[in-house]
């Protein structure tokens, strides 16, 4: 029994050790990007010198893709902010994925929507096109109506429709900043290798949103969407600067990137899988070494971004759970890149990254909680592991989260109040009290059903308040009185 008390005793310590780890890589990975947001910030280029580089350089139309199953909630404001985009030439493919709910009658409500005939390359493989339209108000606005077939389902539709040799991934309850699309595509512009990239993406819960455009930015109303703030600039504004700067980025977020569509159509579209984003970009890192094509996947902070977060907890864990179902399918998809030199920094420290700390580090983290537990239930707790875990497994975590907060807003002032900053900052403090070891499971689930192909989708909210929602209540009232 002494024996297996030591062990226990030992690895109270292994547990600590991993934690310390976790703690110095969000600590230092934190300050580099930071440093690196506050660098981009300066060399910003304001909006109307962009307007008028872009407007008078030999940039590439773009086609925006916007996916839409049952989105009939949300799908108004974001076909709005993608009509107000900032752009010399562009078009607006909105894909129902054989929605039943009232997704296509009000976009043919919005739209004034017109059948037309129009070619369809049939590169890649899709559920079956049932018609496609044109909106006789914006005439660089189509509809593809097809059978339902899943996400990526539909952005190979989306593709094989479009005209233009880049295209926009887009989710349909984001919102695009203005100049979102200019940003981005002036970094096409100047780096003829860029074959892929993803701009920032910031959680639009709290903000006004007036006609599909961010007016104000608040603080959310629950601690669960102020929590998600401080994670995504953590994990992902400020993780995809380090390794934006590595050459090494696996993931471009579904709800806003650019892509070469060439390049797409060679790796044939889009995986029938559940986490097409981060496969896809895996693929094309693979492809471009494969076929020794000079290439560059990046990140960029400037272009923006709104997207809807979850705020119940149990949107957020289906959220949650399908993202690590995703990346682990990615991940053994592409697992013969793992350590493999030929692909450089992303076979030799990206792909590590992801299946040793991103894919255990639920089980790793949920171990030392209970572990810290059933040290109390048989008495053998080392009061200087106690300690030191609290530190570095609570309190700095929640010390980073309020840095992220606070640094962010320092360095692109996007919240108007101290109040709502601070909000923000001391709700997501309390990330490490419950909401993380919450999500530690749910991914820890997600891990091991990885195999399921279920999607799971979280529920979505009405956003802003637009000139539509008075159209679509006299439309139901018609509706009504017919009956």
């Amino acid at each position: 029994m002494t024996t297996v008390t030591q062990y226990l005793i030992d690895y109270q310590y292994v547990i600590l050790a991993y934690f310390v780890l976790l703690a110095a890589v969000y600590a230092l990975t934190l300050v580099y990007a930071f440093r690196e947001l506050q660098r981009v910030n300066l060399s910003r280029i304001d909006n109307k010198d962009l307007g008028l580089l872009v407007s008078v350089s030999n940039v590439r139309p773009v086609s925006i893709i916007i996916p839409a199953y049952n989105e009939a909630v949300t799908i108004a404001e974001t076909l709005y902010s993608a009509i107000k985009t900032q752009y010399p030439e562009f078009e607006v493919i909105v894909v129902n994925d054989g929605s039943d709910d009232d997704t296509l009658e009000v976009l043919a409500e919005m739209l004034e929507l017109v059948r037309v005939l129009r070619p369809v390359q049939k590169r890649l493989e899709y559920q079956p096109i049932k018609d496609i339209y044109l909106s006789r108000k914006y005439p660089n606005v189509y509809v593809v109506d097809k059978e339902n077939g899943g996400k990526a389902d539909a952005l190979n539709a989306g593709l094989d429709v479009s005209s233009y040799p880049l295209f926009c991934s887009m989710d349909a309850d984001s919102l695009l900043e203005p100049t979102a699309l200019m940003r981005m595509a002036n970094k096409f512009l100047f780096d003829r290798q860029l074959v892929a990239s993803g701009g920032s993406v910031r959680i639009l819960n709290g903000c006004t949103v007036v006609d599909g455009e961010v007016v104000r930015v608040k603080s959310p109303a629950s601690i669960i969407e102020s929590i998600q703030i401080a994670e995504y600039l953590r994990g992902f504004l400020a993780g995809r600067v380090v390794w934006d700067r590595m050459k090494s980025l696996l993931i471009i977020s579904g709800a806003f990137g650019v892509f070469r569509k060439d390049l797409v159509h060679a790796i044939n579209g889009y995986r029938h899988t559940v986490g097409e984003d981060m496969d896809l970009v895996v693929r094309l890192h693979r492809y471009c070494v494969q076929q020794k094509i000079r290439y560059h996947v990046a990140f960029d902070p400037e272009p923006v971004c709104w997207t809807q977060a979850p705020n119940e907890i149990k949107s957020l864990l289906v959220q949650r759970n399908r993202w690590q179902r995703g990346l682990i399918a990615a991940l053994w998809h592409s697992r013969g890149m793992m350590l493999n030199p030929r692909y450089g920094s992303v076979g030799l420290v990206a792909f590590p990254y992801f299946v040793f700390i991103e894919t255990i580090a639920p089980f790793i983290e949920l171990t030392g909680y209970i572990s810290l537990i059933i040290f109390f239930v048989l008495g053998i707790v080392s009061w200087p592991f106690f300690v030191l875990f609290l530190v570095f497994a609570i309190v700095w975590g929640g010390v980073l989260n309020m840095s992220a907060v606070i640094f962010d807003s320092l360095i692109t002032k996007r919240y108007e109040t101290v109040r709502d900053i601070l909000e923000i900052a001391l709700a997501s403090a309390l990330e490490f009290l419950g909401y993380r070891q919450v999500v530690d499971f749910e991914r820890a689930v997600g891990s091991l059903f990885a195999w399921r192909r279920k999607w799971g989708k979280a529920k979505r909210q009405e956003i802003g308040d637009n000139k539509y929602r008075q159209i679509e209540r006299e439309r139901k009232l018609r509706i009504q009185k017919k009956v």
